[in-house]
């Protein structure tokens, strides 16, 4: 515990005439700090929801068709119907329904995802930017963004999910999943963030 405290000791000091010489930096740097732990937690969150709803919702959704609109493709020798919204039923090569695509796979991953947002929201808000405007402006473009970000993310996973299923097991394209929709949400929603929510007291 004594070690502990020098080492917290020597770090705020540290930082603290860091901070005082170099504000403008320290800012953005306290701020990439804590935007990607908890954006980092929540993706987290994310993979576990994204591996264990499908399961939850059972067999019956999964092999439930909803996808639109359908576009039939080939790619690397797979053949599959793409979608922006919905996923294709996913089979095993004996031609049964397996967990990981379908209606299942489409309500799991658009409640992960919101679930996800409801937790990143607040977070980012009140300790990563510290922003006092208003909530409710803010919750409303927050989640325009999200709508925006998961529609890109749908229309980029569908095009590889369908390959990837006949190679690997959901568990891995859920890993996959994690990475490319958490990546491309941390992208964008950094600067969404820097516009959002601006720093100090509401406007009155």
């Amino acid at each position: 515990m004594t070690c502990f405290k020098r080492i917290s000791g020597w770090w705020m000091n540290n930082w603290k005439g860091f901070a005082e010489k170099h504000p403008k930096a320290a800012k953005w740097i306290y701020q990439i700090f804590f935007f990607v732990v908890f954006s980092e937690g929540v993706t987290i969150f994310q993979y576990l929801w994204f591996w264990l709803m499908p399961k939850v919702l059972g067999i019956g959704l999964a092999g439930t068709e909803f996808q639109w609109p359908v576009v039939h493709m080939n790619l690397l020798g797979t053949e599959f119907d793409w979608s922006l919204l919905g996923y294709e039923v996913l089979r095993n090569k004996a031609g049964e329904v397996i967990i990981g695509g379908g209606l299942g796979y489409f309500i799991a991953y658009e409640t992960g995802t919101f679930l996800a947002q409801c937790i990143n929201f607040p977070l980012q808000r009140n300790i990563t930017f510290k922003s006092k405007g208003n909530p409710w402006y803010q919750a409303f473009w927050y989640f325009i963004a999200w709508v925006i970000i998961s529609l890109i993310c749908a229309a980029i996973n569908n095009l590889w999910i369908p390959v990837a299923a006949e190679h690997v097991s959901p568990a891995v394209y859920n890993l996959l999943v994690m990475f490319i929709t958490g990546g491309i949400s941390m992208a964008v929603f950094f600067f969404v963030f820097k516009i959002i929510f601006p720093e100090g007291e509401a406007k009155k």
